[in-house]
């Protein structure tokens, strides 16, 4: 045997069961130290990456049937209110932004990877005015919302006008110009105007004639009731008369209407006639 050789003893491994407690309690909180340092470097690792010009948006893409938003008005009230790149941009913060155009009604945001932004846009179909006490009048949807918009913006100006005691009435009154209006066709007139009082009381102008139509109160059938009746039975009475036109008709009385047709007994249709049709 070699007098220099040195004679080693393998080194047992130590059991963690056998340590003391507060040894074993400092070894779990320096893994989890450790574990909580590596997840804080992964994070500021990721957010980092998040923020580079690789993952930032580069293109929107508009779907739907957009009539009367402008490329302008995204530039200028949407795109500055966009923050954030493609991984971290609040989704819901940049619906509100497209919503908050005047003619967008409804909006829908997703990313599509790797660089692109979809917005569906659904716009505001505009079927009536809405009038109000003062100023200009601001315009109902097909889902009798109200909305305002640029009244020069508006490509059919032959709409109906609609009143209701507030903007909250507007489904109610614009239901009701649905119903009414089928029911003056055998007149051969359109619902140019329907209002609801405070009262609940309902009045439509037609078309022909400029003719107010008193239809009163009740629930939706028994208004649309009496309009049929009137409409069907109003011709008859005008043929009598050389089929002088309605001026104004109230249909509030119980058993009947009364009635008003242009220059009758008079020249003037300041001053018509008035019947009472039982």
């Amino acid at each position: 045997m070699n007098p220099a050789a040195t004679l080693q003893r393998p080194e047992r491994a130590i059991d963690p069961a056998t340590l003391p407690g507060d040894v074993r309690l400092m070894r779990v909180g320096a893994g989890l130290l450790l574990g909580v340092a590596l997840l804080a470097v992964l994070v500021s690792a990721l957010a980092w990456a998040m923020r580079r010009p690789a993952f930032a948006l580069r293109e929107i893409q508009l779907v739907g049937e957009v009539a009367h938003t402008r490329t302008a008005a995204l530039a200028t009230q949407v795109l500055p209110r966009l923050k954030g790149g493609y991984f971290d941009m609040d989704l819901m913060a940049a619906k509100a932004a497209f919503e908050d155009l005047p003619w967008v009604r409804h909006a829908q945001v997703r990313r599509v990877w790797p660089q692109r932004l979809v917005v569906s846009l659904e716009e505001h179909v505009p079927v009536a005015y809405w009038e109000r006490p003062e100023g200009d009048p601001h315009l109902v949807n097909r889902f009798g919302e109200v909305f305002e918009v640029n009244l020069g913006d508006l490509e059919d100006d032959e709409l109906p006008t609609l009143r209701g005691p507030g903007a909250e009435s507007a489904p109610q009154v614009w239901a009701m110009w649905q119903r009414l209006q089928p029911e003056f066709a055998p007149m051969g007139a359109r619902i140019v105007r329907l209002a609801l009082s405070d009262g609940g009381s309902w009045q439509a102008r037609l078309d022909k004639a400029d003719a107010v139509i008193e239809i009163g109160r009740g629930d939706v059938d028994e208004v649309v009731q009496r309009a049929r009746r009137f409409a069907l039975s109003v011709r008859q009475v005008s043929a009598q008369f050389e089929q002088r036109p309605v001026v104004h008709a109230d249909l509030r009385h119980r058993d009947g209407y009364a009635l008003q047709l242009l220059g009758l007994g008079t020249k003037e249709p300041a001053t018509a006639g008035t019947l009472r049709r039982r």
